[in-house]
């Protein structure tokens, strides 16, 4: 069982280097193969094609951000305090991992409606943990009573834009820069206040 974890994600690390590399219409899954010392039938033992590869790396991304979000504001008291840390650990989190941000949030528009339902399965996730803060800060009074759902898909979208002109341009550089201003933004267009201002 781990022998075949190890192949996947060596599989995996592989195909984020290639793709990386040369985007994804340009990847052979030969070179994926190449890349990873493992042959052509052990990458569709695990993946049935070079679309479902580029989806598990979405996933990975996804699974890695949202876990490191959980532990990063598990440390935070008060659910307006573990917004605020959650959106600034986002935007380190994406410098990071920068080349497989650009992988998925630009190269990946060409594969069409199906890379569109992935993101967007992807980008419920995210709001799923904003929205369980934005309900804790309704509940305990910090900010007045709203569509918590709604506000978080509006928040997504904004950092989307933001990240993906950030990727295409390079500014603001760096990243973090946007957090004082996205931060003051979001929480005054709900009725609270950055922490950091007051």
């Amino acid at each position: 069982m781990r022998d075949k974890e190890a192949t996947r994600d060596k599989i995996l690390n592989a195909a984020e280097h290639v793709f990386a590399e040369k985007g994804y219409h340009g990847t052979l899954v030969d070179e994926i193969a190449e890349s990873s010392k493992t042959s052509k039938g052990a990458i569709y033992f695990h993946f049935p094609s070079k679309e479902e590869i580029f989806f598990a790396l979405m996933d990975r991304f996804a699974n890695a951000v949202i876990e490191d979000i959980k532990q990063t504001i598990s440390k935070e008291r008060g659910a307006l305090n573990k917004i605020e840390a959650s959106l600034e650990f986002v935007l380190q989190s994406l410098v990071k991992r920068k080349r497989l941000a650009k992988l998925l949030l630009i190269h990946g528009h060409g594969l069409g409606p199906v890379y569109e339902k992935k993101r967007l399965e992807i980008y419920d996730r995210f709001a799923d943990v904003i929205e369980l803060h934005l309900q804790e800060a309704v509940d305990d009074g910090s900010i007045p009573p709203l569509d918590v759902e709604i506000t978080a898909h509006a928040w997504l979208g904004a950092i989307s834009e933001l990240v993906i002109r950030w990727l295409y341009t390079g500014g603001p550089e760096p990243l973090e820069r946007m957090h004082p201003a996205l931060t003051a933004l979001f929480l005054r267009g709900i009725g609270a206040r950055p922490s950091k201002l007051n």
